[in-house]
């Protein structure tokens, strides 16, 4: 039978089949920001941590899925058909306050998402590689298709806020994620008072996600108004695949700015509080193996996406990853991040259900003492820091002014 971390991984790239006995008991799955979390939030359990997963459930491949989720008995577990295994599995409930409206009147369910455990929020308008005469939008994303229909197109500081404290209080988050489509070198201004007002007025741990900028000095500037991690989404190594699924980034950004800008905030941070994101799946795994190198030599973590053909990209007749490939990647992935001493795991509560989490591909580490003080190492910082990121949660330090 598969470890739950590669039961994830299959499950990614086989997708997920919903028996009628189970149907009636899950929530419709929603296509929110770039069109990842159009899955099922589910959990596996497993031996020394739970993984949580987005399991693909609307995409062509997944009705061919070995894999089919029954309930019998009151429970939920998931079935290889293949090789006739059970593992049994549990289906969140949807939070309570997608239920609830801010004071505006806006549905919070439509101003951010929990996907996993932390919650997604996308600010800005629709990316501009999607609206522009010629569109240039990256071949594998929906986000034009989502953003003013799963969510509201423009999304007041207030609501925000007024959502992550919903979030906060009645889910636990710990942790608020900025992202936005590409806005023409005015992104990370854009991103100032979401920033700013969410840590004064929540004191939730808060990563971006947004483009890269030439003038490196607006990092100090988010920094300085809270911001905790930063995430850049380069998404492929080999500069030809780069060139012909990103072609708007490869004209108007290039490889080089998110190297430069993971590089340099990195430097700021400190190890572990940046990621550099890629999609494995589509170009040859060994550009794969480099990617992840060059994001853990400069000490940030890698956020690996196994390639999903959603539904309305360009790509959506695309073959999905192979497991065998992908299994190899995220070992090498953990490998990566030990040999480096990369710390995984260490702020509270952050599970993300759209990607295999470097402490879920522990799993796959191999067996020996450098593993071992690895995990003691990340064991250490996360029970010594674990008080003070809930004191910090709880005192949020005063942000200077815009």
């Amino acid at each position: 039978m598969l470890n739950a971390c590669e039961l994830e991984i299959d499950l990614f790239c086989k997708g997920l089949r919903i028996a009628p006995s189970a149907s009636c008991y899950v929530q419709e799955a929603r296509r929110t920001r770039a069109g990842l979390g159009s899955g099922l939030e589910l959990v596996v359990p497993g031996t020394f941590k739970d993984v949580w997963v987005n399991a693909p459930v609307v995409e062509g491949f997944a009705a061919r899925s070995p894999f089919v989720l029954r309930w019998q008995s009151g429970s939920f577990f998931i079935e290889d058909e293949a090789h006739w295994f059970q593992y049994p599995v549990q289906i969140p409930p949807a939070p309570e306050w997608y239920g609830w409206r801010t004071s505006d009147g806006v549905p919070m369910n439509q101003v951010a998402i929990l996907q996993g455990t932390y919650l997604g929020v996308y600010i800005g308008p629709v990316c501009r590689y999607w609206t522009a005469e010629s569109p240039e939008n990256c071949a594998f994303c929906t986000t034009g298709l989502n953003v003013g229909s799963s969510e509201v197109t423009h999304k007041s500081v207030r609501d925000v806020i007024e959502t992550c404290i919903a979030a906060r209080e009645v889910s636990g988050t710990t942790f608020v994620h900025f992202n936005s489509g590409y806005q023409g070198g005015r992104d990370l201004k854009m991103a100032r008072a979401f920033v700013k007002k969410v840590k004064k007025n929540t004191g939730l741990l808060v990563g971006v996600q947004l483009a890269p900028v030439a003038e490196l000095d607006q990092y100090d500037e988010l920094i300085d108004l809270g911001a905790d991690h930063f995430s850049f989404c380069f998404e492929f190594m080999n500069q030809d695949y780069f060139r012909r699924l990103c072609p708007g980034k490869h004209r108007t950004l290039g490889q080089q700015a998110f190297f430069k800008a993971m590089e340099y905030t990195a430097g700021k941070l400190g190890k572990g509080r940046v990621s550099g994101e890629i999609i494995a799946g589509v170009e040859p795994i060994g550009d794969t193996f480099r990617a992840i190198d060059r994001i853990t030599d400069c000490g940030a973590f890698p956020t690996v996406c196994i390639f999903r053909p959603l539904r309305g990209s360009r790509v959506e007749d695309d073959p999905p990853a192979r497991y065998e490939e992908m299994r190899a990647v995220f070992q090498y992935m953990i490998e990566s991040c030990i040999r480096k001493r990369v710390p995984i795991g260490i702020a509270p509560n952050i599970e993300v259900s759209l990607v295999v989490q470097p402490t879920d591909a522990l799993y796959l580490a191999p067996r020996t003492l450098g593993t071992g003080v690895y995990r003691l190492y990340n064991s250490v910082l996360s029970t010594l820091m674990r008080p003070f990121f809930y004191w910090k949660m709880r005192h949020p330090a005063p942000a200077p002014a815009l």
